[in-house]
């Protein structure tokens, strides 16, 4: 399967990104640990198909020293032994925001109250906004069928300083 379209060669998306990036930068700024970010985003990408972030995320958090075993792990982060509670509930957040359509209830109260028991009020916002930014991203990438596998650590970082 080829792109449909070269996002990265048009003007008016390169714009869109640079201000996509900066909102990234936000969250990335943030106190939200690194690795939480690294995770959530793998998640909602792995649940949208979106071959373009599950390799960004996947490359960025070895780079930033998560395990193999918790990468590949994500997947089934529920029948695994391998994440902190506080993981759990942002884990289980980044499924909830991203299936929105699947419950009438979008989050369960249950995922927000352990949400809210871990994380601070910053945290929160950041964790909410990484989880409404990732799902943008993974549309983008789907509909235009960017591939993964090309992402290289820091490659975005270096774009768009």
């Amino acid at each position: 399967m080829d792109a449909r379209f070269n996002m990265f060669d048009n003007e008016i998306a390169m714009k869109f990104f640079k201000r996509f990036a900066n909102a990234g930068m936000v969250i990335q700024q943030s106190p939200l640990p690194k690795s939480t970010q690294e995770l959530v985003s793998l998640r909602a990408s792995q649940i949208n198909g979106c071959g373009w972030c599950i390799d960004m995320h996947t490359k960025e958090a070895a780079a930033a020293g998560e395990t193999a075993v918790r990468l590949h792990l994500v997947a089934a982060w529920r029948e695994s032994s391998v994440f902190t509670e506080a993981e759990r509930a942002a884990l289980a957040l980044a499924e909830e925001g991203t299936r929105l359509a699947d419950a009438h209830q979008g989050v369960s109260d249950e995922t927000w109250a352990q949400v809210r028991k871990h994380y601070d009020d910053d945290q929160v916002a950041a964790l909410v906004s990484l989880v409404a930014l990732i799902n943008a991203a993974n549309r983008l990438a789907v509909i235009v069928h960017q591939q993964g596998g090309s992402y290289q650590p820091g490659m975005f970082a270096a774009a768009f300083d």
